[in-house]
């Protein structure tokens, strides 16, 4: 029985890594809380379900929850935390820098950063918490400069990226024709861009093409049927299709490039320039500039300002200075006048809501976190 038992192991290796790999998981230390059922050692893919004492919570969502016991390690570490603290939230499309013990204390604050192809909406990029609550949480809502999915183009495929449903504005994107055809000119592959929410033109993918010839099959420079070659020439005009028919055409066919007051351009393309504005103003607007081929310009974007301005002369609980600035959506902390002697951290935390300051009471920190403020 002893040598049928390790020949079983020889040949059923994998028997024996499956038992190895399932380690049991220690009970947790549950400060503030408990958790049933009782015991020293949980087995692999056992729960436990815990709750908390008052005046403390789950650090995941709900007032008794589950966790289980996966390979020796809690699928979330149980934890009873302060009730006026927050747990991590959930923002489609967007992303944050998450806290290394998994929840917020009172009065924290995060930022937002909107995936690509997303804005934020009401340029409100961070969220506070607040009594346990997250107060004016960020949405990431689509980009009005971002395009759907690239059109299908018959005998062709997309290369160099998997397939996605939105793209950022800018984005660009290569078709391939498949063996056997060819765009005029006779290449096989061609690039469109994502120019203020619509794509550029895409290629035709047509069959037995000669290399060098036009659409009526003539060589490079031949006259038949009426057409010439574009060999030689500079770059074509028809790159794209802008609504109304509107042909899109390199920037060098348009003027000098317009002026954004408050903002820069800081990119130039062949086909566009992009603009963004200077720090404490919001573009409204297109975030591309086009050159249209009647040698017009797209329509330009304008920055708009998004910051309060904070005359601290003006507001007598405040300790004096000069003037500060505070961007739409943020809040800043501001020191107070001292109470008494041994009071050195009285302040006020200021929030600018579309050009408007609005001020907490004077407290410390220690009011905060215990809720007196």
């Amino acid at each position: 029985m002893r040598y049928l038992g390790f020949a079983l192991l020889v040949c059923f290796p994998g028997a024996l890594h499956a038992q190895s790999a399932a380690q049991p998981c220690r009970a947790p230390t549950l400060a503030g809380g408990y958790f049933v059922p009782r015991q020293e050692m949980f087995s692999h893919k056992t729960k436990l379900t815990y709750a908390c004492d008052t005046g403390r919570q789950p650090v995941v969502e709900g007032w008794w929850v589950t966790s289980t016991c996966d390979n020796g390690i809690w699928s979330h570490l149980p934890q009873c935390i302060d009730e006026n603290a927050c747990i991590p939230p959930t923002i489609p499309n967007g992303k944050y820098t998450e806290s290394s013990d998994g929840w917020y204390e009172n009065g924290d604050i995060i930022r937002i950063t909107c995936d690509k192809g997303y804005e934020h909406k009401d340029n409100d990029a961070t969220g506070i918490c607040t009594n346990g609550n997250w107060s004016s949480l960020p949405i990431c809502e689509r980009s009005m400069d971002a395009c759907s999915e690239p059109p299908k183009v018959p005998h062709a495929v997309i290369i160099d990226l998997g397939y996605q449903k939105l793209f950022a504005g800018d984005s660009k994107v290569r078709y391939e024709c498949k063996d056997g055809y060819t765009i005029e000119g006779g290449h096989t592959k061609k690039s469109i861009y994502c120019l203020s929410g619509n794509w550029s033109e895409g290629p035709v993918c047509s069959k037995g093409r000669v290399p060098g010839t036009d659409h009526g099959g003539s060589a490079a420079g031949g006259t038949s049927g009426g057409h010439t070659s574009s060999a030689g020439r500079g770059p074509s005009t028809n790159s794209g299709t802008a609504e109304g028919g509107i042909q899109f055409a390199p920037i060098n066919r348009c003027r000098k490039h317009p002026v954004v007051p408050n903002g820069v351009i800081t990119e130039i393309t062949v086909m566009f320039l992009k603009y963004e504005c200077n720090n404490f103003y919001q573009r409204v607007g297109p975030g591309t500039v086009n050159c249209h081929s009647n040698g017009m310009w797209s329509a330009v974007p304008s920055c708009r300002a998004t910051f309060c301005t904070v005359d601290i002369q003006q507001y007598p609980h405040l300790s004096p200075g000069g003037v500060k600035f505070v961007k739409h959506g943020e809040t800043e902390k501001f020191e107070c006048l001292k109470q008494s002697h041994w009071i050195t951290d009285h302040f006020s935390m200021g929030s600018c809501t579309d050009g408007r300051i609005s001020f907490d009471e004077c407290c410390s920190w220690v009011s905060r976190k215990i809720g007196m403020c």
